[in-house]
């Protein structure tokens, strides 16, 4: 049987979308579950107004939802983007407005996760560019992650949805988090261990993947494979791969990442154990 209901979390940037912003929480709550997570919600904006930040605070309090996870301003998700930190020019500045206010919203609603999407390859400059840009905002973020006693999460993505994004296997991941811990000392980034993700790349057991880097991992999200729907929709093994991660001693949060299908979202938990 998968982990109890009480160690999920819905991804309402993904579940729930039929509803605005601000309702979500509550349906989120209604359907079972205490916490939940978000990619930046305002992708046209990194630094929106005050005003829009407490009534996203005053939805998940009255909710009696947890945020457990925020990405940083990442561009256009969903969209053709997969993050701005590496992006030089305007979309580097942009996630650079945003490191402190998405800290100190994470902060005030008691969220101690916050990803990095690293950002796609950009035509005309060179990689060793982009990689430096990207740790020095990533050093940024993990400061800034710090500073609210959070952790910096680092995620691999998959190379057929996201051809243009340079970490599209752990360990590319993991050498970013190495990377990033050796240059701040303060050992609070980890890596994102998305089994949707990983399963896409060619070459990537994901059972060596959980026995090699789970205790690198800050945070686990799931779908499944083929489609990116519910578990019990594809074929991927979550049940036995959820299962290694606990007994490796993985005992954080698993976000579920996952499209709903045609039915409304509250009707894709079929699958949890009662």
């Amino acid at each position: 049987m998968l982990i109890g209901h009480s160690r999920f979390d819905v991804n309402l940037s993904i579940l729930f979308t039929e509803l605005p912003l601000l309702e979500r929480p509550a349906a989120a709550a209604a359907a079972g579950f205490t916490a939940v997570e978000l990619w930046w919600p305002w992708p046209d904006n990194p630094t929106p107004p005050q005003a829009e930040l407490d009534a996203l605070k005053k939805a998940l309090d009255g909710a009696g939802t947890r945020l457990v996870g925020l990405n940083f301003y990442a561009g256009q998700l969903p969209g053709p983007d997969r993050g701005a930190l590496s992006v030089p020019g305007e979309e580097s500045e942009r996630f650079r407005a945003n490191v402190e206010v998405a800290a100190d919203f994470a902060a005030s609603v008691g969220c101690t996760a916050l990803n990095a999407l690293y950002g796609n390859r950009v035509e005309g400059v060179e990689a060793q560019a982009q990689d430096a840009l990207a740790l020095e905002n990533l050093v940024t973020a993990a400061r800034a992650a710090d500073r609210v006693g959070a952790t910096l999460l680092i995620e691999a993505l998959n190379k057929p949805e996201s051809p243009r994004y340079p970490l599209v296997s752990a360990e590319s991941a993991i050498e970013v988090v190495d990377r990033v811990n050796a240059a701040t000392g303060l050992g609070n980034t980890a890596f994102l261990l998305d089994l949707y993700h990983l399963s896409m790349n060619d070459g990537e057991d994901l059972n060596e993947v959980i026995d090699r880097y789970a205790d690198r991992t800050g945070h686990v999200q799931i779908a499944d494979n083929p489609g990116r729907g519910a578990p019990g929709t594809g074929s991927l093994p979550l049940e036995d791969l959820l299962g290694r991660l606990r007994e490796t001693g993985y005992d954080g949060w698993v976000g579920l990442e996952y499209k709903p299908g045609d039915r409304p979202s509250a009707e894709s938990f079929g699958w949890l154990p009662n």
